[in-house]
């Protein structure tokens, strides 16, 4: 049986599920390889929990956790409406195929449907093409406003 839930990280079960499949996602290649640092394996759940505009689901199959959703509510300035961005979304291997992917992004999508979200967003890696065809399926384009200037691009600078 699959069930899907917002986390209670005040739920010390719970907090360690969101904590034990991030850390299996950063151990995927998809995910960096090295696994989450002792640094946030410690201070992870505590530092997410004081911000109110962070979010985390969990998918569990037959009371196994097989799949999270870190989730970070931010602003659309052109739709003057809030947004909930994907940061993460992983499936513990032993739960791929499943449909757990799919039913952690029509719960997502019903959250931004009650919420007033204007959108949902994420970024997925150029080579993971199961995660990239999930997220069509789910609805999900690269982000164009005009054709002629092309599709967006995720960029980042490391400080620090």
């Amino acid at each position: 049986m699959l069930k899907i839930i917002d986390a209670d990280l005040n739920d010390a079960q719970q907090a360690n599920d969101v904590l034990s499949l991030l850390n299996s996602y950063a151990k995927d290649p998809m995910g960096g390889g090295d696994g989450l640092s002792a640094y946030s394996q410690t201070h992870l759940i505590e530092e997410i929990k004081k911000r109110p505009n962070i979010r985390a689901v969990l998918a569990y199959v037959d009371a196994q956790p097989a799949g999270v959703a870190i989730c970070i509510e931010g602003f659309s300035t052109f739709a003057c409406k809030p947004l909930l961005n994907i940061h993460d979304l992983a499936v513990h291997p032993d739960f791929r195929g499943r449909g757990v992917g799919r039913k952690i992004m029509e719960h997502l999508t019903a959250l931004a449907l009650t919420q007033g979200y204007c959108k949902l967003t994420l970024e997925v890696l150029e080579g993971n093409q199961k995660a990239q065809a999930l997220y069509r399926a789910s609805g999900f384009a690269t982000y164009v406003l005009d054709p002629a200037m092309g599709g967006a691009i995720m960029m980042q600078k490391k400080i620090g």
